[in-house]
């Protein structure tokens, strides 16, 4: 909306955004190696909530398990006061209700900016000294999984956190740089190359479209359809998006330097680590640049018609929003989210999307104990419910009946 409406929010609002958004980076990356995936590598004990579960090949030494097990509880205790510290400007999380065109409802006081930099330090105190080790022990035992999963190797970030109070529509002066990977190679990210495709989804139409242009319209009973995720292409490739894209596009070097391993089960693991890491840290220094008393919002008149996007980076990939608003209403709204991307279908050319991709070639011992696909999936962190909404409201009247991917 900001960009439709051409307002520039000020610099104690775009410092606020950078601290709420890392803070729930922080949360998303600690849970999602801890609670949702370290367990397909480290083997808990025989009751809640380490069971039930797909038995694997744990290699970890009893010892080791021991301790990786015991931070499992202690990453319940460090998400919590992530989203603690994003709640001091945030109001609360998740779900903040300060965030609005323009800028952020929170007027800063010294106090909040203390409070916030106790919480941050204890988090990146856990984060280099328990996190990233755990992810490093995993790896060390687990190094085949550096050659399994690699997907399709084409990479898009949006770029975010920006640095500068200047409108920035290229993304050029963010913390996590704006580009893409393709084909081996690094190109700019240009907004009108993003298409979607629902050849293969439950969706009417096919060949790709612009966001702008996007249709989402069901259509339940399509033939060859298998899929409520739309397929985004950028430059018409499937591309994987998240902490491995946006830390290759950002050319980090200790994850660039895995080569190809990077493109893997463990490397998506290990990015995760080092991008909490050094976001953590750059907070530190954001916190203070903010200054108590300045403004923190910027007004503006909506205008009769516009349209404008929006392109950020959430835990899990690139977002981006885009919006078209005529007589003052909104016309058209399509969101093209991280789940999206990574778990996308095939296209209208038959090209699998990168989660697709990733599983092929995987060999399975077990049918009915599948742990090599489910480590694959769950390296992606993907979210079905965050890719696909429905409503559809009953009673009297029925009133609406849409999903939006």
């Amino acid at each position: 909306m900001e960009d439709a409406f051409g307002i520039t929010p000020p610099r104690n609002a775009r410092i606020i955004r950078n601290l709420v958004q890392g803070a729930n980076l922080i949360q998303s990356h600690i849970l999602h190696f801890y609670h949702l995936a370290a367990l397909d590598y480290v083997k808990g004990p025989d009751t809640a909530p380490f069971v039930p579960r797909y038995e694997g090949d744990y290699r970890l030494p009893p010892d080791v398990t021991e301790v990786v097990v015991g931070h499992y509880i202690q990453a319940l205790a460090m998400r919590r006061k992530a989203h603690e510290m994003g709640a001091v400007f945030g109001g609360r999380m998740p779900h903040t209700v300060v965030f609005l065109p323009g800028g952020v409802t929170t007027a800063v006081t010294e106090a909040m900016i203390e409070t916030y930099a106790q919480k941050l330090r204890e988090l990146i105190s856990f984060i280099d000294n328990v996190y990233l080790p755990d992810v490093l022990a995993v790896a060390g035992a687990y190094e085949d999984w550096f050659e399994i999963g690699a997907g399709c190797k084409n990479l898009v970030s949006y770029g975010a956190y920006p640095l500068t109070d200047q409108k920035d529509s290229e993304g050029a002066n963010q913390f996590f740089a704006r580009g893409a990977y393709i084909d081996g190679q690094y190109v700019p990210v240009d907004a009108d190359q993003i298409k979607e495709h629902v050849t293969y989804s439950w969706y009417e139409g096919g060949a790709g479209k612009h966001p702008f242009e996007g249709e989402t319209v069901p259509a339940v009973d399509k033939r060859g359809a298998y899929s409520w995720i739309k397929a985004p292409r950028y430059q018409d490739h499937p591309c994987e998006v998240g902490a491995l894209a946006r830390m290759w596009v950002g050319k980090n070097p200790q994850v660039t330097g895995l080569g190809d391993k990077a493109f893997s089960v463990m490397g998506r693991h290990f990015a995760r680590a080092v991008e909490a890491s050094i976001l953590a840290h750059a907070m530190l220094d954001w916190l203070q640049e903010l200054v108590p008393g300045e403004p923190a919002f910027e007004a503006y008149d909506v205008p009769r018609q516009a349209r404008g996007y929006g392109l950020t980076e959430a835990p899990r990939g690139a977002l981006g929003h885009w919006i078209e608003i005529e007589d003052y209403v909104i016309k058209n709204y399509q969101a093209v989210v991280p789940s999206t991307w990574n778990i996308s279908p095939r296209d209208d050319k038959g090209v699998r999307g990168p989660l697709e991709e990733a599983l092929v070639g995987t060999e399975v011992a077990d049918p009915d104990n599948p742990i090599e696909l489910v480590r694959i999936v769950r390296a992606f962190d993907p979210c079905i419910a965050c890719a696909v909404h429905v409503i559809e409201v009953k009673g009297g009247r029925r009133v609406a009946n849409f999903v939006i991917s």
